[in-house]
């Protein structure tokens, strides 16, 4: 199968003040942004990021270590929107693993834990860590009209909700499914975590 990974970098981080997803991230200080696609795109190498349009920080981030990028004019408008732009800008995959870019100790392997699913032939799969659910969250392609008409800030939860019965748990051993950054205080707990497993 060809699934294909999105990564939505196009929020506004408010809850943080700003600057969310270039803060500096390990022990290389690379931006907490790079740190997760590299992350997705170990597991995934077709990868596009979903980056709000009038976000030429995040956007020349991402130019700059060669990413596959596509701008979202009204991410603003919630992540339904982002989620939408990136499976537009994808439309030819057997599947999606939609991840955050605010999540960088997500581990390699989990990504490939939702793939091998998706390949199995599950129609959404999600990781689970101790009982919960988390991130990054897979979709066959028989989600691919009801994702690009996604809108407002609840994402795909709809989605999953609307086929509840065949959503698929795959628990994996990855605090980094749950380890999103919101606030300053986050980033200064999680981001010195050691870098995830592969």
């Amino acid at each position: 199968m060809a699934v294909k990974g999105v990564l939505l970098a196009a929020g506004q981080g408010s809850r943080f003040g700003g600057g969310k997803l270039l803060h500096p991230c390990g022990p290389a200080g690379e931006a907490l942004a790079v740190v997760a696609w590299r992350h997705l795109r170990e597991a995934l190498p077709e990868t596009v990021v979903v980056v709000r349009e009038d976000d030429l920080a995040v956007r020349a981030l991402f130019e700059d270590v060669g990413a596959d990028i596509a701008l979202c004019a009204d991410a603003r408008e919630g992540m339904g929107r982002s989620i939408a732009c990136g499976i537009r800008a994808a439309p030819d995959a057997d599947g999606w693993i939609v991840a955050l870019g605010d999540m960088p100790l997500l581990a390699p392997s989990t990504v490939r834990s939702v793939l091998a699913r998706l390949d199995a032939g599950a129609s959404i799969v999600v990781p689970t860590c101790g009982g919960r659910r988390g991130h990054p969250v897979g979709f066959s392609a028989r989600h691919g009209a009801s994702l690009q008409k996604l809108a407002g800030d609840e994402g795909a939860r709809r989605i999953l909700f609307e086929h509840r019965d065949a959503v698929v748990e795959v628990p994996v051993d990855d605090l980094g499914i749950h380890a999103d950054v919101d606030t300053r205080d986050d980033a200064e707990r999680l981001l010195t975590a050691v870098t995830p497993s592969r």
